[in-house]
């Protein structure tokens, strides 16, 4: 019996137990921490053992304190310890409603949860063939491919219509993509251009055009909408701005101020021509403002256009800012030297500037062939800029040359 209690009590005090379960039945009871000392039974040592004391004082209750602290000895004979003594029986209490002193001391304690299992357990040859593993992502790759089926980021942009052979090519791209996650970085800015207005197929082609947008601040995103909304662009002008301009929501608020501020005052425009303007061109707030520069002064200098001549035709024809110089020179030119329109009728239809070359010049000299080539409008048979550069060939040789597609093509030939 001495050596049992004494590999309790050793094992206990070794592990620091901070407390003792008694089970029976259908309740559990914990012991108050405390702790334990040794008391070796075999001669060694004559100090008391602390829980051969508490078990004695739960199993004689009605001993005095005196009597109760001393546990009894092997020599007196009056009590022995079993194994089976460690684990109070509750069936010699059953009946009793007066709760005992065991009861009032113990506590709850929470139990910890099960460790998980260790990586170095050897488990199953049938455990072993139920784990799925996907193969290792290359550590190095020229392509997007490579990763696509091991990639959820990758695979949901593929069905979204997001063009990766488009991606892979710039610089950098690539790599920010493959350190996404759809659910935390992108899902929500998706949502975002929803609620904005961008069409649900227009997403793949807008993420292809600027993947930048999936590492803007959601909140900046936000203080750029409200700015366009504070200087009164409407809902519809803002879904049209930002689908068209991918790129409008990676500016800054005060970019976006100052490019405002650029077109109004450039052009001598109000505030409602201003808004106009970008909305129906929004590359003109994202695009670089040399090419504008240049055109403007061209238009002022080379050509000899006046301020409000350059003013209507901007403001009917946005493209007229971002157009090549040598085409804008070389149309002029032809309109003004050789086919003798004065600037006043090239003002009033400045949507010549965005017809071809080839195709005025072809369509003018067989109306010189026909001898029909009359651009003045106080002349009988004028020829409008409108009628000769919009109307289909069809058209145009019917009804204003008066002749046939056939003639037209055959004189096509010669030139």
């Amino acid at each position: 019996m001495s050596s049992l209690c004494h590999r309790i009590c050793y094992r206990w005090s070794s592990l620091r137990i901070t407390g003792l379960v008694f089970s029976s039945k259908q309740e559990t009871k914990v012991l108050p921490k405390a702790s334990y000392s040794l008391r070796s039974w075999s001669g060694l040592n004559t100090h008391p053992c602390l829980l051969t004391q508490k078990l004695w004082r739960l199993e004689n209750p009605n001993l005095n304190s005196s009597a109760a602290d001393s546990p009894p000895s092997e020599e007196d004979g009056t009590a022995r310890f079993t194994e089976s003594s460690i684990l109070l029986n509750t069936n010699q209490n059953h009946g009793k409603t007066e709760p005992s002193r065991l009861a009032i001391d113990v506590q709850p304690m929470a139990l910890d949860d099960a460790p998980p299992p260790s990586l170095f357990e050897e488990i199953s040859e049938e455990e072993a063939l139920r784990i799925e593993a996907s193969p290792p992502l290359p550590p190095t790759s020229f392509t997007l491919r490579d990763y696509v089926d091991q990639s959820e980021t990758l695979t949901k942009l593929v069905l979204l219509g997001v063009d990766l052979s488009k991606l892979e090519a710039r610089p950098n791209v690539a790599n920010m993509l493959l350190r996404l996650d759809f659910d935390r970085d992108i899902k929500g800015r998706l949502l975002f251009l929803k609620d904005v207005g961008v069409d649900d197929q227009l997403l793949g082609a807008f993420l292809t055009r600027n993947p930048f947008i999936l590492t803007e601040d959601i909140e900046n995103l936000q203080m750029r909408i409200q700015y366009l909304q504070s200087k009164k662009f409407s809902k519809e002008a803002i879904s049209r701005m930002v689908s068209r301009a991918p790129y409008l929501l990676n500016f800054s608020v005060e970019r976006l101020d100052n490019r405002l501020g650029f077109y109004q005052k450039e052009l001598g425009l109000n505030v409602q021509k201003t808004r106009d303007l970008v909305t129906r061109l929004p590359r003109l707030l994202t695009g670089s403002l040399e090419p504008v520069k240049e055109n403007l002064k061209v238009c002022r200098i080379e050509l000899g256009f006046r301020e409000n001549e350059i003013q209507h035709m901007v403001t009917n024809v946005p493209k007229l800012l971002l157009a090549s110089k040598k085409k804008v020179t070389r149309l002029f030119d032809y309109l003004h030297n050789t086919m003798g329109i004065p600037h006043h009728l090239i003002t009033k239809f400045p949507q010549v500037f965005n017809g071809k070359f080839l195709r005025i010049k072809d369509r003018h000299l067989f109306l010189e062939h026909l001898g029909r080539a009359q651009y003045d409008p106080t002349q009988p048979n004028y020829i409008s800029l409108d009628k000769l550069v919009a109307t289909p060939d069809y058209v145009f040789c019917v009804e204003i040359a008066k002749g046939t597609l056939l003639d037209f093509e055959a004189f096509q030939k010669t030139l």
